[in-house]
């Protein structure tokens, strides 16, 4: 019988062998290696700045390729962590099979993975953000009986020479075609060479933005990916920003993940989509077609941790340029159905009577098929400044939280709202939310108040809390960031600065 997950799949090297990247051994990467002229072996690893940081190694012969699989290798983890002391810093970084792809961009023919980090005694690095990502999800499964998965919408802007024919509106940008979006072949090319690395790709659009500054067009861009465990919608996050900043740079573009480019203009986003599966039905609706007690709960957790989950999702000065008032970008905490204002938005679900499929195509049968399984909700304070690891753990354990708070369900039905949340009628509820933070120190002493939480279960280890709270009172722009708010000038100097932040 076809497997479906294995047909079609743009990853070669699951083609290839024809099963899933999650089934890979050691003897399939030498499999591969040996039967296609793989060349090239690189190690790739997230370092504490958010990049992925890379690791060639020449394949020589098959017993240095068996011992670098295996034993993987050595590198300075203070120089790819702040938190690691210069003393006592070499870790080793091991290969995840799982991981593996064809470089699209290598010179010669070159196999790549993502790593683990070690530490001197062979256990996991307790401070690496991919390691605090693995046990949120097990503590998760632990107290919930249920898979936490997870789908990113990467937001972008490229930027090249102005194109006078066919401009595009201004802020107009959503779901443009081509002539007027100018860069639809590029984010296509930009699809395939994630897909081809194993990226699970829901869909990909223009955006909202679109201006020009400087003699240059900006246009804003979207890539959406499909639920995976929160663990793999990390990896494929990190490798989605490296491809569309390699493949910028073979095409002539600049490309941009900065939260905030520009007063007056959208910012982007990294918005996080999440469902509960259990034993591979999705939990998120009751059998009314309700949003489910457990959906509610999750959500009553992202709630109550919201403002300190800043401390892992925005990650320098700009990103509060974005969290403002009556944007697209939320600032209060609550959530609704179908709207945008609000900080944890459920998204239009399939749950209408009657088949649309058919309806659209009177030539089509009717069919049975189940799309509850694509409800999920949308968090919406993050941007690309995030780490990423760290920010689908905290989001992991925030879920969890509203699985062990007494009062979950009172507070979920007290952030609710049902239209924006800037009219009005909710007046009253507006001046009882909690606010997210307005800048770096503010989310600092957010994740100090709850900390706690975080560390609980050994999830967060308090060296890397105390790192990133390090981090965010002590940046160097703080105090230009509250000029900036003013200073047009300054704004421009700050969103030079971390304008490849992530």
């Amino acid at each position: 019988m076809e497997n479906k997950t294995v047909a079609l799949n743009k990853n070669k090297i699951v083609s290839y062998l024809g099963k899933e990247a999650r089934d890979f051994t050691k003897a399939d990467i030498i499999k591969y290696v040996e039967e296609n002229s793989i060349g090239m072996i690189n190690f790739m690893y997230a370092a504490g700045d958010g990049r992925l940081k890379t690791l060639n190694f020449t394949v020589n012969n098959l017993e240095y390729l068996e011992m670098i699989l295996t034993s993987g290798e050595r590198v300075d983890g203070s120089s790819l962590f702040s938190f690691v002391e210069a003393g006592n810093s070499d870790l080793y970084v091991i290969p995840r099979f799982s991981t593996a792809f064809v470089d699209p961009f290598a010179p010669v023919p070159t196999v790549t993975m993502l790593c683990s980090f070690f530490d001197k005694d062979g256990n996991r690095l307790s401070t690496s953000p991919e390691a605090t990502l693995q046990r949120a999800c097990r503590e998760f499964k632990n107290v919930t009986g249920m898979e936490f998965q997870a789908m990113g919408e990467l937001e972008y802007y490229v930027i090249a020479p102005i194109d006078e024919r066919f401009p595009a509106a201004d802020q107009r940008g959503y779901h443009e075609s081509a002539p007027f979006a100018k860069f639809n072949d590029f984010r296509v090319k930009c699809m395939e060479a994630i897909a081809s690395t194993g990226g699970q790709i829901k869909y990909g659009h223009s955006e909202v933005g679109n201006f020009t500054l400087d003699g240059l067009a900006y246009e804003q861009n979207e890539i959406e990916f499909l639920p995976v465990n929160a663990e793999d919608a990390a990896d494929q996050l990190m490798i989605a920003k490296w491809v569309i900043r390699n493949l910028a740079m073979h095409e002539n573009y600049n490309v941009t993940f900065a939260p905030k480019i520009t007063t007056g203009k959208a910012g982007s986003g990294l918005h996080v989509h999440m469902r509960l599966m259990k034993d591979g039905k999705n939990m998120m609706l009751d059998e009314n077609k309700q949003l489910s007690e457990a959906a509610r709960r999750m959500i009553a957790g992202l709630m109550a941790m919201a403002p300190s989950l800043t401390a892992f999702g925005n990650k320098n000065p700009t990103s509060y340029f974005r969290l403002v008032p009556h944007q697209e970008a939320p600032t209060n905490v609550c959530w609704g159905d179908r709207n945008r204002s609000v900080l944890v938005r459920v998204p239009l679900g399939w749950t209408a009577e009657g088949d649309m499929c058919s309806l659209a195509n009177p030539l089509t049968p009717a069919s049975n098929f189940d799309a509850s399984q694509k409800q999920t909700v949308e968090i919406r304070s993050a941007d690309g400044s995030a780490d990423i690891y760290q920010l689908m753990a905290g989001i992991v354990v925030a879920a969890r939280l509203g699985f062990e708070m007494d009062e979950a369900l009172e507070v979920a039905e007290k952030t609710y709202v049902n239209v924006n949340i800037h009219a009005k009628e909710n007046e009253d509820k507006l001046a009882k939310l909690s606010q997210l933070p307005a800048s770096m120190p503010e989310s600092a002493e957010c994740l100090k108040e709850v900390r706690s939480i975080y560390e609980d279960r050994g999830v967060f280890s308090p060296r890397m809390i105390d790192g990133i709270i390090n981090d965010l009172e002590n940046n160097p722009d703080n105090e230009s960031a509250k000029r900036a708010l003013n200073d047009e000038n300054e704004m421009r100097r700050l969103v030079a600065r971390y304008f490849h932040c992530g």
